[in-house]
């Protein structure tokens, strides 16, 4: 009787609070952080650690405060952080098999479908990362080698420089179409000329999806994917970009199907049409056409954005250090002279040039927190304990400018890559590609495009800035980590 009178008393509003407090309750419980699970910040019931920043500045904060390995929550998912080099190199290398496996992101679910090469997991991962890492480096028999490529395509790049007249110009889109030509003549079998529109505006919306896509607005899609595709916000323009790209891959797979000889496969595309018939049986494997969407999109981006930064930062610290530049030029011209193109056999006699590279990379931190890694099953960290299916992320930014690894973190710095002799020294806490099973795809032609691209624009320019145009060094943070548009001055030597 009581009861029912109290039940009789109450009205929408109590009804309403009591609601909200059992779903209070309920999130409290749930999302209780596990016993020896990684410290964080505490989180705000439902939502969780939105409201904090996922960039590696935060992180490193976040570092001082919790330690080298600590967690936030997403809506009702718990994440893992790693820091500094001894953790990270324990995580990727030491424990090799328990972090091997990609977390579902939802944010590139919608593009990339958990198929390709970069977020496939299990036998589908390892038959197509064992295919494209193959025919990145082995392509077409017969085929011109890709230092051939990258050969051709700097005299191209130097061309478009050399018409600029010393003028000033902004060199962004010109060096990512050149990079860019590299992958594609990989792929499709040839390059795009640097004034072609519809190239230039494939390049512009992954360019702005890549940035949009490290936003911390974009990131909400993440925790609260159900609620958020139906929202407007930048996730929208990010899947919006990825449908366009989607949409300018399948016209040269639909091209190749026509032109198609199986005999005579010329790229990457023919190629995998050739294992799409021997693979029939093999349906676990993956190969087929939507797979070989995703897959030449997963090598476009791992072959182009980074590659692109990097040499973009390189221009900008030759601006800021024209003291290295010259001495750079030195080298060059003792080693290679004006007479020939530089080529990858050079690479040994050049340390100071290829240390200017390296430092390059360091200092750019052009994928600072890498791409998410999960736990494939129950392990140890740090002492921590991370339960099979829990997202990881390696701070990568925080291995390059580990205090304990180098001596001036903070500082450009060639000579962290040079022994006392001047001669190269390759130092184990450079990771830019992050390390183990899921190292990055594209290192082994990045490193071919940064040296050889490089070495010919010291050799043939030099780069000083536009007179009151000192661009910064402060990078733009997106999903890479960029130098902002600048304007430069490339004059003839």
């Amino acid at each position: 009787m009581i009861f029912q009178t109290l039940f009789d008393c109450m009205d929408f509003t109590y009804w309403l609070l009591l609601v909200f407090a059992l779903l209070l309750l309920f999130d409290v419980v749930n999302n209780w952080r596990p016993h020896s699970f990684p410290p964080g910040p505490l989180s705000v019931p439902f939502l969780g650690n939105v409201f904090t920043g996922v960039n590696f500045k935060t992180m490193e904060k976040l570092t001082q405060e919790y330690g080298p390995i600590f967690s936030l929550r997403r809506g009702s998912e718990r994440m893992v952080f790693i820091s500094g080099y001894k953790m990270v190199k324990e995580a990727l290398v030491s424990q090799l098999d328990s972090f091997v496996d990609r977390p579902v992101v939802p944010l590139f679910h919608v593009i990339f479908k958990g198929i390709g090469v970069v977020t496939s997991n299990g036998y589908l991962w390892k038959k197509q990362r064992k295919f494209a890492n193959t025919h990145l480096r082995y392509f077409g028999e017969g085929q011109r080698s890709l230092e051939k490529y990258l050969e051709m395509e700097s005299n191209f790049l130097c061309e478009a420089f050399k018409e600029e007249q010393g003028r000033p110009f902004n060199p962004h889109y010109t060096v990512t179409n050149a990079v860019g030509n590299i992958i594609s003549s990989v792929i499709f079998g040839h390059r795009f000329e640097y004034s072609d529109s519809s190239f230039r505006k494939f390049l512009e919306l992954d360019n702005e999806a890549i940035f949009l896509s490290g936003n911390a607005q974009t990131q909400l899609y993440d925790a609260f994917p159900g609620l958020m595709k139906h929202l407007p916000g930048p996730h929208q323009t990010v899947h919006a970009n990825y449908q366009q790209i989607l949409t300018f891959l399948k016209k040269e797979i639909e091209k190749h199907q026509e032109e198609w000889n199986p005999d005579d496969p010329c790229d990457f595309i023919d190629v995998y049409l050739g294992e799409m018939e021997k693979k029939k049986e093999d349906p676990q494997a993956g190969f087929n056409t939507e797979t070989l969407l995703v897959c030449m999109l997963d090598l476009i981006e791992a072959g182009t954005e980074t590659s692109a930064v990097t040499l973009r930062w390189a221009i900008l610290y030759m601006m800021h250090y024209p003291q290295i530049q010259e001495k750079v030029q030195a080298e060059i011209d003792r080693v290679i002279g004006q007479s020939r193109q530089p080529t990858m056999a050079d690479r040994p006699s050049l340390p100071y040039t290829d240390a200017v590279i390296h430092e390059t990379q360091r200092m750019g931190n052009i994928v600072p927190l890498g791409f998410p890694k999960m736990a494939s099953r129950d392990t140890t960290l740090g002492g921590y304990f991370i339960p099979k299916g829990t997202a990881i992320t390696t701070i990568l930014s925080s291995v390059l400018f580990d205090k304990d690894e180098w001596a001036t973190p903070d500082v450009f710095n060639p000579g962290h890559f040079l022994d006392s002799e001047g001669k190269f020294l390759k130092r184990d806490a450079f990771l830019p590609f992050s390390a183990g099973k899921r190292v990055c795809l594209g290192e082994h032609l990045a490193k071919m495009e940064l040296f050889l691209f490089f070495t010919t624009l010291l050799q043939r320019f030099t780069f000083s800035p536009v007179p009151g145009e000192m661009p910064s060094l402060e990078g733009v943070l997106g999903f890479t980590h960029s130098p902002d548009n600048f304007r430069v001055l490339a004059v003839l030597r």
